[in-house]
């Protein structure tokens, strides 16, 4: 708790003190406990919840983790009410997750205590009936069990993510809406579990928390699977990024930020959540034909030759080649093949014009150009981001393709663009560095035909 920011440390006590007061009033208040009904049934849940809430599922983001122990509080907010179902949230204290910190525990035992006595509340207020259902009973307790499902997931999810940005130092990604409504889906999907212990818990009692148990943890496991197999993606891309930027000190990170450029591209012309990725990863890896291209063709001072030229040119076709048997990269193929294709068709390696270039390779040219532009080389300063923008509004319909250029703007202009930082001169044994760039659309290369 030292290392949080006072508003993160103000908001934590406010959400574990309100969690505080609540559970104080059920265990101290006269009656309030009478609430609960059978306590066998409260440790069963509790026990249930604690088991998911100790085994979450680590998610691509650095420290967030989801876990589906929120089906057990549901379950309880029709089993024992919203006394008991606080009381099964607060077992959040007692995960056995190793490295969990103290103040963690605290808010996580806090946040679902509150989320599930409100759920309780709003199941009640809507003419749930608290405990064990009968068969006959089950139909009734679905509409009001849906409206405590849709109150806890969304509180559920404003109470932590309010924690996680008031605690972060760095400023937030912003969350695609329609991948917010995927993770809103996925959230009441496991929802329904909870539906199923309480319907279960009439014929099977306990069992069935043994029932739902098992297709709950192969979820979790998918869950895991899926987003391990995303992290390796990450990694692989990483590496291949890393060997491309150490033949020029001048360009590290530009694979980086032409992602990131292109990524604003795609969200503001609308692209699905699969085609963000696929675009994510072809902005990473749009260059990495240049480990196909001599390091002495990259840093020659003055003209090139045509055979040199030559080798430039077919850097995204070694790219290509690379990266082929990468099947996950899909659509991404097609961005780093034609990156260099101009929209009047004077570009390469294909010659390519207008809608015949790959909409990716359309976004990357863009955000490839502006970045060079807006970073520091060997040979000048970085370019101010509004003289970038002019540049690229004088090559909207030649060199670039005008709805990328437009959509760019727009998308600058809601979130401005953070140039790199200046670089400093290389190190003294420091040598690869290039004396030209050809993403570089103020600086074409030079070419000398004959010997």
């Amino acid at each position: 708790m030292r290392g949080l920011p006072w508003p993160a440390k103000v908001y934590l006590v406010v959400v574990i003190g309100a969690a505080a007061v609540l559970v104080g009033r059920i265990v101290v208040v006269p009656g309030q406990l009478a609430g609960v009904g059978d306590y066998a049934t409260l440790l069963v849940l509790a026990l249930l919840f604690l088991v998911c809430e100790s085994m979450p599922t680590l998610l691509n983001v650095e420290q967030f983790a989801v876990s589906v122990s929120f089906s057990a509080a549901l379950a309880a907010v029709v089993l024992v009410g919203p006394e008991g179902a606080a009381i099964v949230g607060l077992t959040a204290v007692l995960s056995v997750r190793p490295g969990l910190p103290l103040v963690k525990r605290l808010f996580n035992g806090a946040q679902f205590a509150i989320c599930g006595y409100a759920a309780g509340k709003v199941y009640q207020f809507f003419g749930g009936v608290t405990g064990v259902p009968r068969v006959n009973d089950f139909e009734a307790l679905v509409g009001p069990y849906a409206v405590a499902a849709a109150l806890f997931v969304p509180l559920n999810i404003v109470l932590t993510l309010t924690m996680v940005r008031l605690a972060s130092t760095e400023r937030a990604e912003r969350m695609p809406a329609r991948g917010m409504a995927q993770f809103l889906l996925s959230y009441f999907g496991y929802a329904t579990f909870g539906l199923l212990v309480a319907g279960l818990w009439a014929t099977v009692a306990s069992i069935s928390a043994v029932l739902v148990l098992l297709p709950l943890f192969i979820a979790r496991w998918a869950f895991g699977q899926y987003h391990a197999q995303q992290r390796s993606y990450d990694a692989t891309i990483a590496a291949l990024c890393q060997a491309v930027e150490t033949k020029d000190y001048y360009t590290r990170g530009h694979c980086t930020r032409v992602s990131l450029a292109s990524t604003m591209i795609a969200q503001e012309i609308g692209m699905g959540a699969e085609r963000l990725r696929a675009i994510r990863y072809a902005g990473m890896l749009h260059d990495v034909g240049k480990l196909g291209v001599p390091t002495k063709v990259l840093q020659k001072d003055g003209p090139l030759t045509e055979e040199e030229f030559a080798a430039i040119q077919l850097h995204p076709m070694r790219g290509l080649e690379i990266v082929r048997g990468i099947d996950f990269l899909d659509e991404a193929f097609a961005g780093i093949m034609h990156h260099h294709e101009r929209h009047d068709g004077r570009g390469y390696p294909m010659g390519l014009a207008g809608d015949e270039i790959p909409e990716f390779a359309r976004v990357i040219a863009v955000a490839d150009a502006f970045d060079s532009m807006t970073s520091d080389r060997s040979y000048r300063g970085a370019r101010p981001v509004e003289v970038a923008v002019a540049e690229l509004h004088k090559g909207a319909g030649t060199q670039f393709d005008p709805v990328m250029v437009a959509a760019f703007v727009r998308a600058l202009e809601r979130e401005p663009w953070q140039p790199p930082r200046k670089a400093s001169p290389p190190p003294t044994d420091e040598t690869e560095t290039t004396t030209k760039d050809h993403d570089d659309p103020t600086m074409p290369i030079e070419v000398v035909s004959g010997p």
